[in-house]
């Protein structure tokens, strides 16, 4: 009888590598195909990513025929090292996708890492083979400390760059270096202050569905601004200058995107918008206020919140406030969120961090200021305070994340704060319901109306929902509200409130998911209400929220109404302008036109036939074709 020995080395079964290809394979290809097919589904590439990471998982560890201590090992370096490398990546990696950014990006990453070092070290000995498996795995995760984002687009799909290449907000603030700082009192030539030739087509229709809006005592300027003085020519004033034409703030005169008294020609095929200017401004989601010759808007350069002024006619520089705060946050980017408005000779704007103030619109000095998140104990919402004030009366009102409060307008003294409110970015609506005027507001918990004197709750419906677009009253006493984050409930919802003998009383009509706008607002016309499903345009019968047709992928972008000509003009998330018939029977798009460069989120401005886009990277305004007559 004789004993066969049986040498170690040749008793380790091959390596099964054709399960890990596979399944590599599949999450690379759902992980870009799916998006491919349809950019709103990146939450799917994210699930695909996560079941084919646990299908290697799985192949890994019970069906590779690897060495235990291998197996075991490589699952251990593979955490260790995304846990080392969160502390090392840029913070744009390490905050983005509210912190998800890199485990989620690391998936696909790290599986190919695995599949590809299993099957490049499969015939090499035990030694040679680890560091190959090592070395793959460090190498997959050095290349996320290599890199940074400028945010996410409205889709989820984040902008990459090289960590060593200067923002856009860096390259700014290196060409300003060069300028006269315009927020230090300096003598300078008198700007001409006449106002163009802007033309309505047609004399506005007054709309007197809304009680009259007072703005508040006449501006008192302290004694120490922080901004410089606008030079005036004799008896000229920018801010005087024709005040018919003018784009109070955020969404227009009455905050719902209705554009009236204006009429385009739809046929830019021979008549195009025409550039009138363009330069570079700081972040933020900030869009206009209007009035005179002056425009009025927030951003971001360095460690400096500005509210700043520009001229209408030129884009050049008037005017700057600055506040040594700065907020950001990976997703959207740093800098402000909401909107000025103009008021009275005031411009009350609310900082992303909190800060409410009231400037001499004239040359920027401060009137007042406070900081609303301290007045109403409100923590700074994880996309900063997004709310744009609204002036009622005597008062100025602003949203801090979801908690209504209100301050005198003339003083800044504090007169009330309305009902706890969990989460939200919308901003007060005014509306008239039953003759009562209210303020009307979105959050976390539904929708809540309260008396603008007081702040008292009038009523209250219910829903959890993401609380960022602005609600829409229509037919006098009923409410659209909306919601599209994927975060909490999404849709769209008509609810009718009625004032009786016993108090406010709310019922839900419908609930339809045909349209869910997620931070981009929609408008109502004749009957149907239009804006984004997702990233395409659609349109819903108000009567049943069932939807009337979908169609123009504009991602996520900005619309307005300009009612005359039964018309929406659309800003699309890429920076084109996009003419679209707002009639029900079918999708009908007119004529597109490309404005801006960039992720564009931020509502437009039209004052008259003059135009004015901007995003986090750049500003410009056009002169818009008009309908002849």
């Amino acid at each position: 009888m004789t004993t066969t020995k049986i040498d170690s080395s040749t008793s380790q079964q091959p390596l099964r590598l054709w399960p890990g290809v596979i399944a590599v394979a599949l999450q690379w290809l759902i992980w870009f195909g799916v998006t491919a097919v349809d950019p709103d589904a990146m939450m799917g590439a994210v699930i695909g990513a996560a079941a084919g990471a646990l299908a290697i998982l799985v192949w890994w560890l019970f069906f590779s025929r690897v060495p235990w201590a291998e197996r075991l090992g490589a699952i251990a370096l593979i955490v260790i090292s995304v846990v080392v490398t969160k502390r090392v990546d840029h913070p744009s990696i390490a905050g983005g996708m509210m912190g998800m950014m890199l485990p989620i990006f690391s998936l696909p990453a790290l599986s190919l890492a695995l599949v590809v070092a299993a099957a490049a070290g499969r015939r090499l000995s035990g030694g040679p083979r680890r560091a190959v498996m090592v070395a793959a795995i460090l190498l997959a995760c050095a290349v996320f400390t290599l890199v940074r984002t400028g945010g996410i687009s409205g889709y989820g799909v984040s902008d990459l760059h090289w960590r060593w290449t200067p923002t856009p907000e860096q390259r700014l603030i290196a060409k300003a270096a060069d300028e006269p700082d315009r927020a230090a009192p300096a003598a300078a030539a008198a700007p001409d202050t006449r106002l163009p030739a802007v033309t309505t087509g047609q004399p506005a229709a007054p709309d007197t569905r809304l009680p009259a809006v007072t703005t508040g005592q006449p501006a008192a300027p302290t004694s120490s601004p922080a901004a410089a003085k606008i030079p005036e020519k004799s008896g000229a004033d920018p801010i005087a200058a024709n005040t018919a034409a003018g784009w109070p703030g955020f969404r227009g005169p009455e905050r719902n995107g209705v554009i009236r008294g204006v009429r385009i020609d739809t046929d830019w095929s021979r008549s195009k918008p025409v550039e009138l200017w363009r330069r570079p401004v700081g972040p933020g989601w900030s869009s206009f206020a209007v009035h005179g010759r002056l425009i009025y808007t927030q951003e971001q350069r360095g460690d400096d919140e500005l509210v700043s002024c520009y001229d209408l006619t030129t884009g050049a520089p008037v005017w700057r406030h600055k506040d040594a705060v700065r907020f950001y946050e990976s997703n959207g980017g740093p800098g402000p969120r909401a909107t000025p408005l103009f008021s009275n000779g005031r411009v009350y704007t609310f900082g992303a961090t909190g800060l409410l103030n009231a400037l001499d619109a004239r040359n920027g000095s401060v009137v007042w200021s406070r900081n609303a998140a301290s007045d109403t104990h409100t923590k700074i919402p994880d996309w900063g305070f997004a709310s744009s004030p609204i002036v009622v009366g005597d008062k100025v009102i602003v949203a801090t994340a979801g908690t209504l409060a209100a301050y005198d307008a003339g003083g800044g003294h504090q007169s009330w704060q309305g009902p706890a409110g969990r989460g939200g970015y919308s901003s007060p609506q005014l509306a008239t319901i039953d003759g009562v005027a209210q303020i009307l507001l979105l959050n976390g918990e539904g929708a809540i109306s309260v008396d603008p004197s007081d702040g008292k709750l009038l009523w209250k419906h219910e829903w959890n929902i993401d609380g960022i677009v602005q609600p829409s009253v229509i037919a006098g006493a009923d409410v659209l509200i909306g919601s599209g984050s994927g975060l909490s409930e999404v849709g769209i919802r008509r609810v009718a409130v009625a004032r009786g003998p016993g108090g406010w009383a709310v019922e839900k009509r419908w609930t339809s998911n045909a349209l869910k706008p997620y931070f981009n607002d929609f408008v109502v016309h004749k009957g149907y209400a239009f804006g984004s499903d997702g990233s395409i345009l659609a349109c819903i019968d108000l009567e049943d929220g069932k939807r009337k047709w979908k169609g123009g992928r504009y991602g996520h972008g900005q619309i307005v109404l300009l009612p005359d000509q039964d018309l929406l003009m659309a800003l699309s998330e890429e920076g084109e302008l996009v003419l679209v018939k707002a009639t029900p029977d079918q999708f009908t798009e007119l004529a597109r036109f490309p404005v801006i460069e960039g992720k564009t989120w931020n509502h437009p401005a039209l004052v008259g036939d003059l135009l004015l886009v901007r995003n986090g990277e750049q500003m410009a305004a056009f002169r818009l074709p008009l309908a002849s007559h």
